[in-house]
């Protein structure tokens, strides 16, 4: 890659998050932006997403993005939704509260999980096709690659330490974590874990990492400075990914095979209850009520309810093909 290729990048990457921050609209949605509030699903089969009003569970609107989205993060000024296209090599930024899509970044490779560190500083795209991890400075307006760090077998999902210094990823086809260090660039050390690591967490204490291992029925639990495994819970069939509760000390983990949620309180490790949702549920969002759930029923083609107090489905809504990641603005902290 040529000097001025890079420069031409590099503003490219500038001008598009800008323009996201600045509100910018192109593309085009068929819902209206005053329809609130929304639940924003990605149909990653369908290179859409799903519009659907909280209120009357309807869909409200379809979006056209990239194809195979798989994942989505909001930038940290909450004014736009980062849609990441892992097949076309491109991001989708939205407009959180309408889902008004407000630019395309394309040139972003592979990006099927992304995320920004807790200080701001770093924007991570996990490249499962690739075997890479690629690591890009975030300075508020723009983000510019600082290196493509080698990850195989299969990078799948990432979460950061809470000093930002680590970012940590389960290597799907190997049977492994990766912490990378930000400062040096590099993988600092890996960890062989069971068959198929997916999903994984920091807890708030920043002390345990929590690892959905997919292709068995629990959940690992990582001293990460130790580096050894402390604890395995047993949750269900094909453990896969994690969303906090919002009160810092439960979790829930999606059992994408046995059909069902599990909550783990972290003080404890132990698993307190078990949901069941047909359809293999994956990722989850919960209300800024603590009480609500949506989850994505990845072979369903719908997006299901959860009642997380009655313990059960309230109601599931028809969405496009393979439903992935799910964001609803008014949530509950992530942890």
């Amino acid at each position: 890659m040529t000097l001025a290729s890079v420069s031409r990048r590099v503003f490219a990457l500038q001008a598009a998050l800008a323009a996201a921050g600045a509100g910018a609209q192109t593309g085009s949605t068929g819902a209206s932006p005053a329809t609130l509030p929304l639940a924003i699903v990605l149909n990653s089969r369908d290179a859409s997403v799903s519009l659907i009003d909280q209120k009357s569970f309807q869909e409200v609107g379809r979006v056209d993005v990239g194809k195979e989205p798989h994942h989505l993060y909001p930038k940290p000024d909450g004014r736009s939704l980062i849609v990441a296209n892992a097949i076309s090599n491109d991001l989708h930024f939205l407009d959180p509260a309408t889902g008004q899509v407000q630019r395309r970044l394309r040139q972003i490779d592979d990006p099927y999980q992304i995320g920004f560190s807790p200080d701001n500083r770093w924007f991570v795209a996990v490249c499962l096709r690739l075997d890479r991890v690629d690591l890009y400075h975030y300075d508020g307006v723009d983000i510019r690659l600082a290196r493509r760090v080698p990850a195989p077998k299969a990078p799948s999902h990432v979460w950061f330490s809470a000093d930002s210094r680590m970012a940590f990823v389960t290597l799907q086809d190997s049977d492994e974590i990766a912490a990378i260090d930000l400062q040096t660039q590099d993988v600092a050390w890996k960890l062989r874990l069971g068959r198929q690591p997916a999903g994984i967490l920091v807890t708030p204490d920043d002390r345990l990492l929590m690892v959905g291992v997919m292709g068995q029925d629990h959940v690992d639990v990582i001293d990460w400075r130790a580096r050894r495994s402390v604890a395995r819970l047993r949750t269900g069939r094909g453990a896969h990914n994690f969303r906090g509760a919002g009160d810092r000390r439960h979790v829930y983990v999606s059992n994408r095979v046995d059909n069902s949620i599990s909550r783990i309180d972290m003080n404890s490790l132990q698993v307190v209850q078990t949901i069941p949702v047909p359809g293999g549920p994956d990722c989850m969002e919960i209300l800024d009520d603590r009480r609500t759930m949506w989850i994505t029923a990845r072979f369903a083609r719908q997006v299901a309810i959860v009642d997380l107090e009655a313990g059960r489905v309230t109601r599931t809504v028809p969405v496009g093909r393979s439903p992935h990641g799910v964001y609803l603005h008014n949530r509950a902290p992530l942890i």
